[in-house]
């Protein structure tokens, strides 16, 4: 039996990830990325290339304006990125992200009666957010079982996220065993429109210490 998926992909390292280990499980891949106010594209423009490159089914970017809300340093222009790792929550978390993306996910995958939505959020190195964690997992899965169609007539939309546990270097290693190009991910909060990495975010902290626990160079193409 056919079995289908909804990737939600950035165009980081994690998501292309998750990706990969749905295409090796069989799963019919259709990618989902948003346009939700960030101040660069270039991770976009990686999801693109991304979809592409893995021929998923259909590609779709919605639009968000969750920069209208602001809060965080990736959407609003009063807020810089910091450079050093911050104690607690850190500024660079954009408030129900994960939450939005997933619940556009969730009405994707009733059009199209998919079988499960991949993330690859991860609670090992998740910089302190909270919709990272296994906890928003198991919450948001608790959702999906009673407020949709699926639901409530006895069928199941799983949440699945397999990096939770990981460690970026694990991470690193199983997307290579698939496959993975990671020079071609951009996971940087304040890449330039090439793409190019700044190497002094949090995100490019966590990467650069992914690759040195994998034991393989860094093909991140750095600013």
């Amino acid at each position: 039996m056919t079995k289908k998926a909804i990737i939600l992909l950035s165009g980081g390292l994690d998501s292309v990830t998750v990706l990969a280990m749905a295409k090796q499980q069989a799963y019919e891949v259709y990618a989902l990325s948003f346009d939700y106010g960030q101040k660069h594209n270039a991770e976009l423009n990686a999801a693109r290339q991304i979809a592409n490159d893995y021929q998923v089914l259909e590609h779709k970017v919605i639009n968000l304006g969750l920069g209208e809300i602001g809060g965080s340093a990736l959407t609003d222009d009063d807020l810089t990125v910091p450079t050093t790792a911050q104690a607690g929550i850190p500024v660079t978390y954009v408030p129900a992200r994960n939450t939005v993306f997933l619940s556009f996910a969730l009405g994707w995958a009733e059009v199209l009666d998919a079988d499960a939505i991949f993330i690859g959020v991860n609670a090992v190195d998740y910089s302190g957010y909270p919709d990272c964690r296994p906890q928003f997992i198991e919450a948001f899965q608790a959702l999906a079982n009673v407020a949709t169609k699926a639901g409530v007539e006895g069928g199941t939309i799983s949440i699945k996220a397999p990096l939770i546990d990981l460690s970026k270097g694990d991470i690193i290693q199983q997307g290579l065993s698939l496959g993975v190009d990671y020079q071609q991910t951009v996971s940087c909060y304040a890449a330039n429109r090439e793409g190019e990495a700044c190497g002094q975010c949090d995100a490019c902290r966590l990467r650069k210490i992914g690759f040195e626990q994998a034991g393989v160079n860094d093909p991140t193409r750095y600013q």
